[in-house]
């Protein structure tokens, strides 16, 4: 079972998921026109909270694409603790 974050939104494992499932780096612009659910505003504000946590990485600075990080994969398959998410909160 996946640990409940205080700072993660209902968005943000959708958000995983779709990236563990393409298993390609993309920008915001292309996960929100392909993600059902999730505004383009909110993919843009969120995929860098992802990043900052270490969930994501991203892989293009100048074209903005990202991409899933083993620790997202961890998160997903329910192997890491609250408390390790809650204190990579810097």
């Amino acid at each position: 079972m996946r640990p409940l974050i205080s700072w993660m939104t209902k968005s943000d494992p959708v958000l995983l998921e779709f990236f563990e499932e393409t298993g390609i780096a993309m920008p915001p612009a292309v996960v929100s026109y392909n993600i059902d659910g999730v505004s383009h505003p909110t993919v843009k504000r969120r995929l860098p909270v992802l990043e900052d946590h270490g969930l994501l990485r991203k892989v293009d600075d100048s074209r903005g694409y990202y991409r899933i990080t083993d620790r997202g994969r961890a998160y997903l398959e329910g192997e890491l603790d609250a408390a390790d998410l809650e204190l990579s909160d810097d």
